[in-house]
């Protein structure tokens, strides 16, 4: 089997305001894949407590870690393709995320916090509350061991080094 004809689940990890949706969407178009929003996994409580600025915990976390778990699972029996943003900002989110290590791989979107605090208060219409930065950055366990691009370069740009990354470009 080729690379290319590998069955693949891409998880975009990142704080907020990485890119993680915007590249997500145009690497899946790329691909022809499915996009997946790990934010539309969240239970409203969590919605709701991010919109207060209130930073979620662990266990707060738990209902939404166990539905991206049941979609990556799925997607990973069918061995179906797909690109999916998702925060998984600690290892321990990534190794419950990472249910076969050979059709699942992680890009960390990484950028520095001024770049990403400007990024989110230019963003109109997302639940995420922009004082909650801090917290993001101060919760995120960066990976080792993963692809991990500069988001301060253009989306076309981030694309094609994931591409590259991935294997789905020779």
């Amino acid at each position: 089997m080729t690379q290319e004809a590998r069955a693949m689940v891409v998880i975009l990890m990142g704080v907020s305001g990485a890119g993680k949706t915007t590249i997500g969407q145009c690497l899946a178009k790329d691909l022809g894949w499915p996009f997946y929003e790990g934010d539309d996994f969240h239970p409203q409580t969590n919605i709701d407590k991010m919109r207060q600025g209130i930073a979620l915990n662990d266990a707060d976390r738990d209902v939404w870690l166990i539905a991206l778990e049941s979609l990556i699972s799925e997607l990973v029996y069918k061995r179906q393709s797909a690109v999916i943003a998702c925060s998984a900002l600690k290892c321990t989110y990534r190794k419950r995320l990472q249910t076969d290590a050979a059709m699942v791989q992680f890009v960390y979107l990484k950028g520095n916090f001024a770049l990403i605090q400007k990024r989110l208060q230019g963003r109109c219409g997302h639940f995420m509350n922009a004082d909650l930065l801090a917290n993001q950055f101060d919760t995120l366990e960066e990976p080792v061991e993963v692809l991990t691009i500069d988001v301060a370069q253009k989306p076309e740009v981030i694309v094609g080094l994931i591409k590259s990354g991935i294997g789905t470009v020779t």
